[in-house]
């Protein structure tokens, strides 16, 4: 596969163009961001980390019934995947309350949740990423009903699946963020990643964070986590 043309650059990734027009090569960077790019910095490795680990449980998810973008891995920091066009909106699942969701409505952080929780956000710099509801997202027409289903679906699919894995591997999946897109037939598939920057992950015995809070707070340990992260999700 003849790697092309940069097609975009994002806080977390590059993309290429290749020589096949329904396959992109897909770039990790080191580089980290986050409450919307106002704090930034690297972390060493973690573009290695972040694409071993989202194909791991790309290939998981897959088994599982849910379609995913990734075709192969290409090298420890590029992969090839399907051209989507990704919708505009990032799905969050929450299953215990951290993070902005403790701070929106003043619930401690590790507190139980009566339910698991669906969010979407509308995927727009400019405006800081807000909240969104269904009705939002067709009035906008940032998606159909049939797609705002099937997301649904595979989201509380993609939960069901990681919760278990990870709780095998000592860690507590608090809440992660995933996006979707549509291929060229409009097949709609799971895309981006899934990392510590995109999950929250907390050890089981000692509930200390094992993902990008620990970049966010300043906890220390930024790369040694990611790398252990990586080590526990590969089983070693």
């Amino acid at each position: 596969m003849e790697k092309r043309e940069q097609l975009y650059e994002g806080k977390a990734k590059k993309v290429f163009e290749t020589d096949d027009p329904e396959r992109l090569i897909v770039s990790y960077k080191d580089d980290a961001t986050a409450f919307n790019g106002q704090k930034k910095g690297q972390i060493a490795d973690k573009g290695v980390v972040n694409n071993i680990m989202s194909n791991i449980l790309f290939g998981i998810l897959e088994e599982a019934g849910v379609p995913t973008h990734l075709v192969r891995q290409l090298s420890d920091r590029e992969s090839l995947v399907k051209r989507v066009r990704i919708l505009p909106l990032e799905v969050i699942i929450r299953n215990v309350a951290a993070g902005s969701f403790s701070k929106r409505y003043g619930v401690p952080e590790g507190g139980p949740l009566a339910r698991t929780v669906l969010e979407f956000s509308y995927k727009n710099d400019a405006l800081g990423d807000p909240l969104i509801n269904d009705d939002h997202i067709l009035a906008l027409a940032l998606s159909t009903e049939a797609e705002l289903a099937q997301v649904r679906t595979y989201a509380f699919k993609v939960n069901e699946v990681l919760k278990a894995f990870f709780l095998k591997r000592g860690l507590r999946l608090i809440d992660f963020k995933i996006e979707f897109g549509l291929d060229s037939a409009g097949k709609l598939l799971l895309a981006d990643e899934i990392s510590p920057d995109t999950c929250r992950l907390w050890d089981t015995e000692t509930n200390e964070k094992m993902d990008k809070d620990r970049f966010r707070r300043d906890l220390g340990r930024v790369e040694e986590t990611y790398r252990d992260v990586l080590l526990r999700v590969k089983g070693q």
